[in-house]
Order: C-alpha cells, then structure tokens, then sequence
C-alpha cells in the first residue's frame, strides 16, 4: 500500500478525507480490502449463523433464569437498535428496553420507541442525563474542535447500559451496532471514547461545571463490568440476514416506524452533527463509509454511491433552522457557533490523551484473551 495525494477507491466511495487510507496497485483502497477478507466473514453466513443465533438466544435465556429480565437493548428509535429489540422479543427473550436521553431526541424517534414498547408489550427504563451537566461536556467538545463531537453521548449511552444491566443482574446488553452497514469506519474520524483522560482534558479547558455527572465507560470500568459483574456486549445483527432496507419495512408496516432522513438521525444533534459540521469543518462525510460498506456487501452499486454522494450531505434551509435551535438549546448566539465552526480542526493529538498506555493495555488484554 502507498500513500496518494487526493484518491478514491476504485472499488468502494472511500478517498483521501481519510488521511490514514491506502491504496493498493489497482487503486483499491485497504478498507474496502479488508472488509471483504475479514469483515465479511463476520456477518450473516446462512446456517452456521442460524445455530449461533440459536445456541446464544438459549445461552442468554439459561443465564436469565430467575431474573426479571434476560438481556438489556438500548433503544434510539432509529433503525437498528429497533430491528435489534424486535429480534430479541421474537427470539422469545425477556427484555428491558433502556434510552438514554440526553435531551435531544425528535418527535420522530420518540414516537418509534413509544411505538416499539406498546405494540410489543415490552418494559422500558428512560435514563435522563443531567442535562446541565451533559451540555456542558458537549459544548466542550464543540470549542474543542475535535471531530469527537458526539464522545459525550456515545460513552454515556455505554456507561448508562451497563450501569442499568448491573442493577438487574443481568449478563448481556444486545447493541444494533453491525457490520452489514457499519463495517467500514476509518479510525482517523473517530479517536476512543474510552480514554476518560482525553474527556476530561477537554473539559477541564472549556467546560464549566465542577466535574462530569453523567456515566462514563473508561477501560477500567469495561473490565469490571466484563470480568466482576459478567455483562457482555452481544451485536445480533451479525448473526442474522440483515438488510437494512428490508428492516425499515418490516418496522413500517407493524410498528408505524417512521424514518427519520438520515443514519442517526434520530437525534438532532446527531444529525447536524454528521450531516453539517463534520463535512463542512472536517471533512468527514460518513456517507462515504456506509455506501463504502454496502457496496461490498453488494446491497448497491458504485455507480449509485457515487450519484448518492452527488447530492449535498445537508439542506441549507433545514440547517439554518437546526442551527438556530441547537445554539438556543446549547446557549451560545449563533455568531459565537460561526467562529467555533472558523476555527482551525484539532485532533486527540492537541490534548492529553492515554492513546499510548490504552494501547498498550488493549493489546495485553487481546494477549490474555487468546489463553
């Protein structure tokens, strides 16, 4: 593999925005090369999938016993974590349907998990963050100028689950993530929500509250979930023929599912976030990384990927009234989010971080694991 000035993949959509992306003599890029010698191996591969599926649905449902629930799904209203609660329900498992609320959810998605808990009879546990607390953190992030924007929600939603699957006893927390639609993701958009050291630093410098309220899921906490508390983190749409497009019908049809314009968004913030301040402060287009995706699983074209990413990754009038609410939400004027938004992009590199040492324990971890 060498390194190219701009490219893009011959074979998927991904390109240079990705400063850590390679290419090999035929123009292929190493995403879309290892997702189609490893990572396809890790999705749905007929009747081997299907006993898995059913030797964990009964594994979960042994460990459940004398419980009052058999496993946790964190619920968004979004696609997936929808498609992954109804599996579960129709696999015959007792579930506790948990959303984290950070304050930021639209009617749309309100409306589908209210759709999904009534329509399947199953019990349901809202988590509100302190919302003070988590605005704080979160416009932290947003004057960091780092394109972990949404690190204060993803760890909190890891945090809350486990936190919630403790308190029941319960072993196994069931997650929508996949690799049918989410197994190309460069690491360079994205640095570890786990390195608390990085959250803090962030908000040492630009928050303005005390300390961080809501639940954090640092590597050490993740062990003492794994290891004392025994929880797993099971993702069952790998194990399963999903098609995302097949899915959202599915939901339509039985439970009223409305689609809500875009992955994640389901939360609106989420959603200004990838499709408005990524691309145009960072350039990180997660388009590139899902159509990437589906175009080795073969569900589109390249050719059609390319006319998806002809279209603008946000509507200018949508954004000027999302911009309004999010800034009045956020309390910051909207000439105060311009100038964050003018600022030069920073990384994880710009402030003090444990990507060494996590590293490192990562690493012996993976070590330990194999004996």
């Amino acid at each position: 593999m060498t390194k190219a000035k701009y490219q893009q993949c011959t074979r998927c959509v991904m390109d240079t925005s990705d400063t850590d992306i390679r290419f090999d003599a035929n123009g292929n890029c190493n995403h879309c090369t290892e997702y189609l010698e490893k990572t396809i191996h890790r999705t749905y591969r007929g009747e081997e999938n299907d006993k898995t599926f059913n030797t964990l649905i009964n594994r979960i449902k042994k460990d459940g016993k004398n419980k009052p629930y058999d496993c946790v799904v964190g619920v968004s209203g979004g696609v997936d974590s929808t498609y992954t609660a109804y599996l579960c329900k129709k696999a015959g498992l007792r579930v506790l349907c948990v959303h984290m609320d950070n304050g930021w959810n639209t009617e749309i998605s309100e409306k589908n998990i209210q759709n999904l808990i009534e329509k399947h009879g199953m019990d349901y546990r809202r988590y509100i963050l302190d919302w003070e607390n988590f605005r704080d953190l979160q416009l932290a992030f947003l004057k960091a100028s780092v394109p972990e924007i949404e690190t204060p929600t993803d760890i909190a939603i890891l945090g809350v689950l486990h936190q919630i699957a403790s308190e029941y006893g319960i072993r196994y927390v069931i997650s929508g993530g996949n690799f049918a639609t989410e197994g190309i993701l460069p690491k360079s958009w994205q640095y570890n929500a786990k390195d608390t050291r990085y959250i803090r630093a962030i908000h040492h410098k630009y928050g303005k509250t005390d300390k961080i309220k809501i639940p954090l899921f640092s590597f050490f906490e993740e062990l003492y979930y794994k290891f004392i508390k025994k929880i797993r983190i099971i993702y069952i749409l790998n194990l399963v023929d999903y098609n995302k497009e097949k899915a959202m019908q599915h939901l339509t049809e039985n439970l009223d599912w409305q689609y809500y314009g875009g992955k994640h968004h389901e939360s609106l913030y989420t959603g200004f976030v990838q499709s408005y301040i990524l691309p145009v402060k960072f350039n990180i287009d997660y388009r590139k990384a899902t159509l990437s995706t589906l175009i080795c699983k073969g569900e589109i074209s390249r050719e059609q990927a390319l006319e998806d990413l002809k279209l603008p990754s946000f509507n200018p009038e949508k954004v000027a009234i999302e911009k309004a609410l999010i800034c009045e939400k956020l309390e910051i004027t909207e000439d105060t989010f311009d100038k964050i938004m003018a600022e030069p992009a920073k990384s994880y590199r710009n402030y003090p971080n444990s990507k060494k040492s996590l590293e490192c324990l990562y690493s012996i971890y993976r070590k330990l694991k194999r004996y």
